[in-house]
């Protein structure tokens, strides 16, 4: 499909695969089988004396001229990766798919690495579609996900583009069809590798800080000998005094808007140190969400006063661009939302990346899933469970989830299952 310009819209054309839990739908991102596992590459040895760049490839990398976001040419080996630590992905500004999740990861990963940014580790996004994205709209593209010093993003002439993406192993023919990977590299040491570009930021900064280590772990390179093979990892619990609970870790604290225009961030407004009811939907919807906001206003009457204080509902919108905040009002008004109830939008990349850390994410508004995902921040219980099972049942998982119960888990129905914390999304990439 072409847009009024004559340049391709269509987003990018992944595989798809269905989970089925607790009687509920999820509909995950099928990545290229070379963005699924942690790939460590080897350093090549210089064939010339004028070839001595360290790569992650057979080829070295090449001193390309390519422009930034400011529109100031620099030399990709000497001013961009010599002596440095960097991840690379790849992306293209008119893209609604992959993109802008990679986009909010590398947002979260430059927090993550606030002490170093801009001084030894260097994020560089390259877009894989050179002959439209100029510097001017790599700048705009790059503001939605507060792309800073540090932060360079990437065009050229096509040409050089192409060189320096089979160096690094990332070139496809068409933009459409590009990996959803990052290349981390610590360039000094010569230790590359290569992961999903939607891998948990937090994962992220475990491997760049593995590069800088004399020997990787092996558990960066391979699964370890002991390590779960499938079903849940053991649950996180409770925090220790002092340490930050595992959802602090794991949710981003992107900026959300409510129902009533109000700037919520997820982890810290949202989730901390509550009982939460999550589930996705969207406002003119006339399927399953009408069905599964309806359970949601019986569990709203069941709490009575705990509402907004001991738990909370939280309904994000798939399709932000159309659900404006007035739009959600609307909706709220329908099922009679009290306080403590958050009918959520934003920007499309805050709400993909959260969707995704939910295991909610989709790239059609009708695909979303009719599930719960009900969690406890302050012991760590994280249960999913179908959202059209009958809400009394419901109202007995998340009671167990707030007296923090294990029997959540087997005895009720709808096959409500704990997945643990590090599985909200983990089960969409198995």
């Amino acid at each position: 499909m072409k847009d009024a310009n004559g340049r391709n819209s269509n987003p990018h054309t992944h595989g798809r695969k269905r989970l089925l839990i607790g009687g509920g739908t999820i509909l995950c991102l099928l990545l290229p089988l070379s963005a699924q596992s942690d790939e460590p590459f080897r350093s090549p040895a210089p064939s010339a004396p004028a070839q001595t760049n360290r790569s992650p490839g057979e080829t070295p990398l090449p001193d390309v001229v390519l422009f930034d976001q400011d529109g100031r040419p620099l030399h990709f080996y000497k001013d961009l990766v010599k002596d440095k630590v960097v991840a690379i992905n790849f992306i293209f500004t008119t893209c609604t798919s992959i993109c802008p999740l990679s986009g909010a990861n590398f947002r979260d990963l430059a927090q993550l690495m606030s002490d170093r940014m801009g001084r030894d580790f260097f994020l560089i996004s390259i877009s894989v579609d050179p002959e439209n994205d100029t510097p001017q709209l790599l700048k705009a593209w790059g503001k939605q996900f507060n792309a800073g010093p540090g932060w360079s993003l990437l065009t050229g002439a096509k040409q050089d583009v192409d060189t320096l993406l089979k160096a690094l192993r990332a070139y496809t023919p068409s933009k459409d069809i590009h990996s959803a990977i990052v290349v981390l590299g610590n360039e000094a040491a010569g230790k590359w590798i290569r992961t999903s570009g939607l891998a948990a930021p937090v994962k992220l900064f475990d491997l760049i800080t593995a590069l800088g280590d004399d020997a990787v772990p092996r558990s960066v390179l391979e699964p370890a000998a002991d390590s779960q093979p499938s079903g849940r990892q053991p649950d996180p619990g409770p925090p220790a005094p002092g340490e930050v609970s595992a959802a602090q870790r794991y949710f981003p604290d992107v900026t959300l808007i409510t129902q009533d225009q109000e700037k919520m961030r997820l982890y810290s407004d949202l989730l901390k140190g509550k009982v939460v009811v999550i589930n996705s939907f969207f406002s003119n919807c006339q399927g399953s969400c009408p069905l599964t906001t309806a359970t949601l206003a019986k569990i709203q009457d069941w709490l009575g006063d705990r509402l907004g204080k001991q738990v909370s509902l939280i309904s994000i919108s798939v399709a932000p661009e159309e659900d404006t905040p007035a739009q959600l009002k609307s909706f709220a008004q329908r099922f009679e939302a009290k306080p403590g109830w958050y009918f959520l939008t934003g920007g499309r990349g805050n709400v993909n990346l959260t969707l995704s850390k939910l295991g909610q994410y989709v790239a059609k508004k009708e695909d979303h899933p009719n599930s719960f995902v009900i969690g406890n921040d302050r012991t760590g219980l994280w249960i999913k469970a179908s959202g059209l099972t009958k809400a009394e049942d419901i109202i007995k998982v998340v009671e167990a989830v707030l007296n923090d119960s294990k029997r959540a888990t087997t005895n009720y129905p709808g096959e409500p299952i704990n997945v643990g914390l590090s599985e909200i999304k983990a089960v969409c990439a198995k």
